[in-house]
């Protein structure tokens, strides 16, 4: 494998560039955020990579410090974030806003899975969530779960079944889309979209409100 090209230059973003700036690697780390997954599931995900392509990719990263390998259960391979590829998530996040500045392509691909979203809707959340919230939600996308948990305003989302969640909450990826870019009002996203059931008294309400305030920021934000 031919070594990566750098810039070189000793300004602090071409330095970032050098590591993350290469076709694919933000994408790599935007779905990691999600938590650890199988280099399936990442070529799944990111629809149109080639398997070599995302070898050289997750290799590279490797080196940089950024993700790393895990051996989990039955002897399968895991890539997940290290401490450092965390810190990628206020970026991305960030890259998110402006991106949500241009209208998307007329042929677009649907993710093979919904991996994506995590980053950025935990990333908002973290921005709005109380500091006393205590919270941990189910969030089911076209059958795709996620665990959603709210820790005195520190916020995770995982691509993962939540175990004895508060409330679970179902709904499609479009209509999220919609309502979290403004082209769709709040209330008519929760009224024909959502499907909420609680399992703690009031929960749903709080994470409703959690949520609202998280799309509020995106529409703000765009």
């Amino acid at each position: 494998m031919a070594g990566p090209r750098r810039y070189k230059l000793l300004c602090p973003i071409s330095r970032a560039l050098d590591h993350i700036g290469d076709r694919w690697a933000l994408l790599i780390l935007r779905d990691l955020h999600a938590g650890p997954a199988r280099f399936s599931e990442l070529q799944t995900g990111l629809a149109g990579i080639a398997p070599n392509l995302l070898t050289e990719r997750l290799q590279q990263l490797t080196a940089d410090g950024l993700v790393e390998k895990r051996q989990a259960d039955h002897g399968v391979t895991l890539y997940a974030l290290t401490d450092l590829g965390r810190r990628s998530r206020d970026m991305l996040f960030e890259l998110a806003m402006f991106g949500g500045r241009f209208p998307p392509d007329e042929d677009i691909r649907r993710p093979g899975n919904l991996r994506t979203i995590a980053v950025t809707l935990s990333s908002a959340c973290q921005r709005v969530a109380p500091r006393y919230s205590n919270l941990v939600a189910q969030i089911e996308v076209d059958g795709e779960a996620f665990t959603l948990s709210v820790d005195n305003g520190s916020v995770e989302m995982l691509y993962a079944t939540a175990t004895s969640p508060d409330v679970t909450m179902r709904t499609s990826y479009e209509p999220m889309i919609a309502a979290a870019e403004g082209e769709l009002p709040m209330n008519e996203f929760v009224e024909r979209h959502v499907e909420l059931i609680a399992h703690t008294p009031r929960k749903d309400a709080e994470l409703m409100q959690l949520l609202g305030d998280a799309m509020q920021l995106f529409d703000t934000e765009t």
